[in-house]
């Protein structure tokens, strides 16, 4: 025998929420936006026209980018750069260690030799060390050279002691903020473990200390770039003095400074793409998400209309 139960009746089912309307944002109007842009826009303007105006032959810009000198006089400050930076890296390392010394005679010549280059213009010290032959007559290394100073002092020597010595004493002490810029545990971690102190200086200390070190380095190498064009006052055939004898050659002294102003440009270009790299690489254990690259911005934008109508 069955019994029937009977089932109470379902609820009616609730109507589906309405649907919130799209909010419709507008952007703000930055008036001074446009006033600024049109400002600047006009400014270019005039100072193109001035230029057009000018008595300057354009043209041959072109024609002497490529000249034999003009290539010579490059190749010569790109080198003259490289190793004056190579000098005051090396010896930049060496004067922050000694600066931090517990040593109070290295300490104090690490201070000294600081003091003095910073504290004098590297114009200065160019002529100082081109006009040293009124001390020194001679070079004098009993086994190996002996020869007199005129002829051992050359040109490219002098810019290369000149730029190098007196870039190691700022050097020195972007590496010093960057060994203090890492925490002292770190250093008595290492202690800890039983590493000396060499070991924890290359091991745990300098490759923390990079990303401190990095940013004001690459500076220093666009401004050594820039900075060696004073090694004209020693008579050493640099990209400015190249395109000085160019235009004194071929009455177009102005252009060829124009032209020199242009390679500078492209050259310190270069040196800022790389500085920028490097940077994000020694910036990987500080940030979780590295910011993404000007051509990974362009591409992004690029694939993203392509994406978006694919999703659709």
């Amino acid at each position: 025998m069955s019994v029937d139960v009977d089932k109470p009746a379902e609820p009616p089912a609730a109507p589906p929420p309405a649907q919130p309307e799209p909010i419709k944002a507008i952007p703000v109007r930055h008036y001074g936006r446009w006033v600024a842009a049109l400002v600047v826009i006009g400014l270019l303007a005039l100072l193109v026209k001035a230029f057009a105006a000018g008595k300057v032959n354009w043209g041959a810009i072109p024609d002497y980018m490529f000249n034999p000198d003009i290539l010579k006089g490059l190749r010569n400050t790109l080198w003259i750069t490289l190793l004056a930076m190579v000098i005051g890296i090396v010896l930049g390392v060496i004067l922050a260690v000694m600066r931090q010394s517990k040593n109070p005679v290295t300490s104090t010549v690490a201070w000294f030799y600081i003091w003095f280059f910073r504290g004098t213009p590297v114009y200065v010290q160019l002529f100082l060390w081109f006009n040293l032959g009124l001390v020194f007559q001679y070079i004098d290394i009993m086994p190996i050279y002996k020869d007199e100073w005129s002829d051992f002092m050359t040109p490219f020597l002098c810019a290369l002691l000149g730029l190098g010595l007196n870039e190691a004493a700022y050097m020195a002490e972007i590496c010093r903020a960057g060994l203090n810029a890492v925490d002292e545990g770190q250093t008595e971690a290492a202690h800890a473990l039983g590493m000396s102190h060499g070991k924890t200086l290359r091991r745990i200390v300098v490759p923390q200390a990079m990303r401190v070190i990095v940013p004001p380095t690459g500076n220093e190498v666009i401004n050594m770039l820039k900075t060696s064009s004073l090694v004209i006052a020693v008579q050493y055939y640099d990209l400015l003095q190249a395109a000085q004898n160019v235009g004194r050659d071929s009455g177009v002294v102005v252009e060829m400074l124009i032209l020199a102003a242009a390679w500078y440009l492209i050259a310190t270009t270069v040196l800022s793409i790389g500085q920028f790299y490097l940077e994000r690489y020694y910036a990987r254990g500080s940030s979780r998400q590295l910011p993404p690259t000007p051509f990974q911005r362009l591409k992004a934008k690029l694939a993203g209309p392509n994406r978006a109508g694919g999703a659709a």
